[in-house]
C-alpha cells in the first residue's frame, strides 16, 4: 500500500513537470479579458434587473 502511494506521488511530480505555465504577458492579457467580461456581464444583468423591476412595479400598480 505504501509503495502505491509513493508511486502515485512520483507520477504526480512527473506530470507536474510537464505543465507549461503562461508567461507574464499572456497572464496579464487573460486577466484583462476576465475583468472586462465580468464588467460587461454585470452591466447587462444590471440593466435586465432594473428593467424587470420597473416592469413588475408597473404590473403591480
Amino acid at each position: 500500500m505504501i509503495e502505491k502511494i509513493k508511486q502515485f506521488f512520483r507520477e504526480v511530480k512527473v506530470e507536474t513537470n510537464k505543465v507549461v505555465y503562461p508567461g507574464r504577458d499572456e497572464l496579464v492579457g487573460s486577466t484583462w479579458i476576465v475583468i472586462i467580461t465580468v464588467i460587461v456581464i454585470s452591466v447587462f444583468l444590471g440593466i435586465i434587473d432594473l428593467s424587470l423591476t420597473k416592469l413588475v412595479g408597473l404590473a403591480v400598480r
